[in-house]
């Protein structure tokens, strides 16, 4: 288990090196949050992360953010893995934003929770870039009209894209991935959609996290590098 040492100084490295990015790159966006992925560690190493400054977290699976967040409800939580329609009433009120719709059926059922609730919750549309069979999301090709067709679902405040990139041998090989995902951002936010509000890029875990930042990520999901001593571990 990491010492709350190893938590505090991981974390001021992955700042400095999204502060680093963001300066070496012109495609970088001036903000960017630092989503610490919790998934497996226990709350004394949330506590922790949270010592160090870190209020934004998340969670691939909805019982162990339930879990988490009965226990620190005040915490920002974002789910990031697959949402099954039949779940999205557990976690629809308790997360900040999900970044993994991918279905109209699914996005059909959260119109309906947050209906009852009068709740607009925050959406980014996974797009699954390098179009691999084990991933969630829809294709490139498949974007636009989704898009479109999320204006039946005004609850459901679409700010962003997301996407899961493949396991590679170099970060370097995600570069081509990220600036494609920016790049349909860009095109979609030209469109000037009103029920659309694309401020977001949800892209990069531990080992690329660097390379999104420099293609234009709003937001990067890093978990190994802040929560593994073995910070080869590099794909959470």
């Amino acid at each position: 288990m990491n010492s709350p040492n190893s938590i505090t100084t991981a974390l001021h490295e992955v700042r400095q090196n999204i502060a680093k990015a963001q300066a070496a790159s012109k495609n970088a966006a001036k903000h960017v949050a630092l989503l610490a992925v919790s998934k497996t560690q226990p709350l004394t190493a949330i506590e922790t992360a949270t010592c160090a400054g870190q209020l934004q977290f998340a969670e691939n699976r909805v019982q162990e953010l339930l879990s988490k967040h009965e226990v620190r409800p005040d915490l920002e939580w974002h789910l990031i893995g697959r949402l099954q329609t039949n779940k999205a009433r557990y976690v629809y009120d308790k997360i900040a934003m999900l970044h993994s719709l991918d279905s109209l059926t699914l996005a059909a059922e959260l119109q309906k929770r947050c209906s009852i609730s009068g709740r607009l919750l925050p959406v980014l549309v996974q797009v699954n870039i390098a179009e691999e069979a084990s991933k969630g999301g829809i294709s490139p090709a498949e974007v636009s009209d989704f898009l479109d067709a999320m204006a039946d679902f005004p609850l459901l405040n679409v700010q962003g894209l997301m996407t899961i990139g493949p396991i590679v041998d170099r970060p370097e090989e995600m570069r081509p991935i990220f600036a494609e995902l920016r790049n349909i951002k860009e095109r979609e936010a030209a469109r000037g959609l009103r029920h659309l509000d694309l401020r977001h890029l949800s892209m990069g875990m531990s080992g690329d996290y660097i390379i999104a930042v420099e293609e234009g990520a709003t937001m990067v999901r890093v978990g190994s590098s802040i929560f593994s001593k073995d910070l080869s571990l590099n794909h959470s």
